[in-house]
């Protein structure tokens, strides 16, 4: 099953970033990379029927994980998961 999960930044500063995240924009939890520590939290879980919080939450840990270190820290105003 093919999946996209949607990334959409609410704050940023030195030591963290809090974005928006799940299947579409009227569906969203809320996610919370540390910069400093290089840890993420899910501060608010997504709710679909049917499926974990936890299936959204692990793709977008890893989107964001991927731009601490890949990507040199950059974090968009709006990113996606896809697989």
């Amino acid at each position: 099953m093919a999946s996209m999960i949607l990334l959409v930044k609410q704050t940023e500063d030195d030591e963290k970033v809090i974005y928006r995240f799940g299947p579409n924009e009227r569906k969203m939890g809320l996610i919370e990379m540390n910069k400093v520590k290089e840890s993420v939290k899910e501060l608010e879980p997504v709710q679909v029927d049917g499926m974990s919080s936890s299936f959204y939450f692990t793709r977008a840990a890893q989107r964001l994980v991927r731009c601490l270190f890949r990507e040199g820290g950059k974090f968009p105003e709006r990113t996606s998961f896809e697989s």
